[in-house]
């Protein structure tokens, strides 16, 4: 996630961010198909940071509550201040965004219906924001700037889409008892903003922790809380020149980019290279999760932006050209990170076919970076050669 245009996010981090993620990943798979795999799995299953709640589960139930909030925290700006402000502004992204969500769906679906492996369909929906922000900032020479502004809208849109699909679909057996005392909490938070007018940014971490504290007791799934305490949280300051909301970001964001980020990667990317487990057992998971990231991603945010300035229903941005809309279409088809996380959630009790749909992810990646790669640079080429050409063309008055 970027910072808010008012504390701004040093490129140096987004890089950092990118690569810290691959190292990670990198590092994760090496350990795992090596003699250390047993030290892995019981650093991050064996080991208990309370009883019951392993090293691994803190990372993704407690950590990921706090990458989803500086997520909510991004999207409550873009609504408000930012790209999502306006319905002017918000409607070509967001109708790209629903085609990115729609499609890799509807794929997923076609090849898994009727079978259990259904309930991974929310797995290649979403776009990791920080891959796809390093791959546009390592060819920012050879694209046009403004186009950043266009993919980290779809992305901000992306994750709120991938963030209610988490909540409604994978929230079980739910306890409304502590969900209402989550939901009071809540309330409680958002009075002190709206009539308190509380600013300190420790009463809100303190209220957010107790608030995923019940939320995880109620049966929805805890990260659901990051998002929560964003609503609460001021996003105007009657006492500070920066509000709650940027004080807040200032302090998550180096946090989740260099910590949490790279930490969740490196704990859940341990899988194993077997190629008979991986190709040969739920083929259709692997399809779906793949043809879904790598085709239907780019397919969807193409046919529902084109097809919604055909109808006149939006308006694509004077400064992006349709050539340009794919090659971001291409990038937002690395759904790493959240598609991960929701791999884990999805099939919580089969070691197998996590194993299985993170070696999809990982192949989607791959697939995804090498043909953004390519596109990039057939589509700089012919800029360069377009260029030429009409710098050497003779001017019309020239007698030869």
């Amino acid at each position: 996630m970027r910072l808010f245009r008012t504390y701004k996010k040093p490129v140096k981090l987004e890089l950092a961010t990118s690569l810290l993620l691959i190292f990670s990943t990198l590092l994760a798979l090496f350990i795992y198909n090596s003699p250390l795999r047993g030290i892995y799995k019981h650093v991050f299953n064996r080991i208990y940071i309370t009883p019951n709640f392993s090293l691994h589960m803190f990372i993704n139930d407690f950590l990921m509550a706090i990458f989803f909030l500086v997520a909510g925290l991004e999207i409550k700006h873009e609504i408000l201040y930012g790209n999502l402000s306006s319905l002017k502004k918000a409607s070509f992204p967001i109708i790209a965004s629903i085609g990115g969500v729609t499609v890799p769906a509807l794929i997923y679906f076609i090849f898994n219906k009727n079978t259990p492996l259904i309930n991974g369909i929310c797995i290649p929906i979403s776009t990791d924001i920080a891959f796809a922000i390093g791959l546009f900032l390592l060819f920012r020479n050879k694209l046009n700037p403004s186009l950043k502004i266009f993919l980290l809208s779809l992305a901000v849109v992306d994750d709120l889409i991938s963030i209610a699909a988490i909540g409604i679909i994978y929230s079980l057996d739910i306890d409304l008892f502590y969900l209402i005392i989550g939901l009071l909490i809540l309330i409680t938070l958002c009075i002190a903003n709206k009539i308190f007018n509380v600013e300190s940014v420790t009463y809100y971490l303190i209220g957010g922790a107790c608030l995923w504290y019940f939320i995880h007791l109620s049966g929805v799934h805890s990260t659901i809380s990051g998002i929560l305490l964003a609503i609460a949280v001021p996003s105007k300051s009657n006492i500070r020149n920066v509000s709650t909301l940027e004080r807040l970001q200032k302090f998550l964001v180096p946090i989740n980019s260099l910590l949490i980020i790279p930490l969740f990667a490196f704990a859940n990317t341990g899988v194993s290279l077997s190629y008979d487990l991986t190709f040969s057992h739920a083929p259709t998971l692997s399809l779906g999760i793949i043809l879904g990231l790598c085709i239907g991603k780019p397919l969807g945010i193409m046919l529902f932006s084109y097809i919604s300035c055909l109808l006149k229903i939006t308006e694509k941005p004077t400064y992006i050209s349709w050539s340009s809309i794919f090659l971001v279409s291409l990038i937002a088809g690395i759904g790493f990170t959240m598609a991960i996380f929701v791999s884990e959630v999805a099939f919580i009790r089969d070691a197998a076919l996590i194993n299985i749909a993170k070696m999809s992810i990982l192949c989607s990646a791959v697939i995804s970076i090498f043909s953004t790669s390519i596109a990039i640079y057939i589509y700089s080429h012919m800029n360069n050669k377009s260029q030429r050409n009409s710098s050497i063309k003779p001017n019309k008055y020239h007698i030869s």
